[in-house]
């Protein structure tokens, strides 16, 4: 049998009508009919019962229906891996970033896959972590950027690749402004305000309880904002403060100490589906699993 006539067969076996069968594949009838009785014949038995209606499949059927599909899907597969290696103009990497993760870790994974394969093409993709997540659990992205600590489904393998201070973020206005840097204890009773927990649980989990276990007992704000929202408001709540990278010193009205004498660390990790096939992925994942680190400039 030739993968023609698998095809040819499949779409018959979905169909359960001739002619719609041959209409989807762009052939007369008379043709595929002709095409199904020869798979019979090397079979050695009946794969279809034909009626006026249209067909129905036999035992034989079923088997090779779902042999079919796989071989078929075996086959794509090996031509689009090997279409990538073999025209890497065409070769794609799908890179889902998490928001507000540093533009250079990004980059870093850019650079780390173009000095493998140069000229593959590469999409971003950002969104929070429950949404990246769920892209790589349906192959929408090749690799993604998440934060730890994050909940993944077993078919997903994952490196830690960076790590991340995070101090202090508050309103120029604020008491504690004129600190160099700030002790848990000037956190005592404190507005903190953080993003929604539902957006990742394990992540707002893992940063208060690390700022209360430095003696940080700080009092969770009602307000629960996204982490650029949360930088809009804070010029204007000199008496809150957020959690934040020294990016943020950056925003107009804001300032940004160190949290002494020991800062939250956030830890970035690469995930990506462990049945994954794209050998573009493959060039990225070899490397960060074997535990590739990536830093700025």
């Amino acid at each position: 049998m030739e993968l023609r006539q698998l095809r040819y067969f499949v779409a018959v076996a979905e169909e359960l009508h001739f002619r719609r069968a041959a209409e989807r594949l762009f052939i007369s009838t008379p043709t595929l009919s002709q095409q199904i009785r020869s798979i019979e014949r090397e079979v050695g038995g009946p794969l279809l019962i034909r009626g006026t209606q249209g067909v129905e499949l036999t035992a034989a059927g079923e088997v090779l229906l779902k042999a079919s599909r796989d071989i078929l899907d075996a086959a794509d597969n090996a031509l689009r891996d090997t279409r990538a290696v073999a025209q890497p103009d065409s070769a794609v990497f799908r890179l889902g970033v998490v928001n507000g993760a540093p533009p250079w870790l990004p980059s870093r994974i850019e650079a780390l896959l173009k000095s493998r394969q140069p000229a593959a093409r590469i999409i971003l993709t950002g969104g929070p972590s429950a949404d990246q997540v769920r892209l790589l659990d349906r192959e929408d992205v090749d690799l993604a950027i998440l934060r730890k600590p994050v909940r993944l489904p077993e078919n997903l393998s994952y490196a830690p690749i960076a790590d991340e201070e995070l101090g202090i973020v508050m309103s120029r206005e604020s008491d504690l402004a004129a600190e160099d840097a700030i002790a848990p204890s000037n956190l005592v009773g404190r507005e903190l305000i953080m993003f929604p927990r539902g957006s990742a649980p394990e992540v707002h989990d893992s940063m208060l309880s690390q700022l209360r276990e430095r003696g940080a007992t700080v009092s969770l704000s009602a307000t629960a904002l996204s982490h650029a929202q949360m930088l809009t408001l804070l010029p204007l709540r000199p008496d809150a403060v957020g959690l934040g990278s020294i990016r943020t010193s950056e925003v107009p009205g804001l300032v940004w100490r160190p949290l002494l004498p020991r800062p939250v660390i956030i830890t970035y990790i690469a995930a990506w589906r462990a049945s994954a096939r794209n050998p573009v992925l493959h060039t990225v994942t070899d490397a960060l699993s074997g535990g590739l680190r990536l830093a700025p400039d």
